[in-house]
């Protein structure tokens, strides 16, 4: 049952780094410095005062740089690699019971891709707002996303296996959108 919650907490983890990078790494360097989760070997660091007060700041900096006009965009372009990352280093220090093969094998292809694919979707859903309200509804989109990445943290440290359970519900229903929105432009484009 403990790779199970591990796991599920790991993806958990992964998914709200796709809304914003550093909050779940934020959460992640807290709990692991107070004691309320276990670190995988190597991860020592990110337990430490010194990663607490670096993610504290770039979780203030990126919260902040969502509500400036042009300058979301250029976070977007900057956060969708660097989700990728997060949700891997979220994912593989979650998983301290299992062998380093397995756990970066897991990081990286269940943690970055969730993590990935996330923050593509929300990338793609503020560049259709930027078409459609000017820019306008950007601030308001930036709002729901802290609230997903703040909430959902919360939510996969008190729950971990229901959280993990909406993750990859959410996660299949990008999968299914961003396969309509491919039939769609197919479309469009041989007409």
């Amino acid at each position: 049952m403990q790779y199970f919650v591990a796991g599920a907490l790991g993806l958990g983890l992964a998914a709200c780094s796709g809304f914003r990078v550093f909050v779940p790494l934020l959460a992640a360097s807290m709990a692991y410095h107070f004691g309320y989760l276990t670190l995988a070997a190597g991860f020592v660091w990110l337990g430490s005062w010194t990663a607490m007060l670096t993610l504290a700041a770039a979780t203030l900096v990126e919260i902040a740089g969502y509500y400036i006009p042009a300058a979301d965009h250029l976070l977007d372009t900057l956060t969708t690699p660097t989700s990728f990352v997060a949700g891997t280093i979220l994912m593989t220090s979650a998983l301290p019971h299992l062998d380093p093969t397995l756990r970066w094998t897991l990081g990286v292809l269940v943690g970055g891709g969730t993590a990935g694919l996330v923050q593509t979707a929300t990338a793609l859903l503020r560049g259709a707002s930027t078409v459609a309200t000017g820019g306008l509804g950007n601030p308001v989109l930036a709002t729901a996303e802290n609230a997903l990445a703040v909430g959902g943290v919360a939510f996969t440290l008190l729950l971990p296996l229901a959280a993990a359970g909406v993750a990859l519900l959410f996660v299949a229903f990008i999968i299914s959108q961003l396969g309509r929105w491919r039939a769609r432009r197919r479309t469009r484009a041989r007409q």
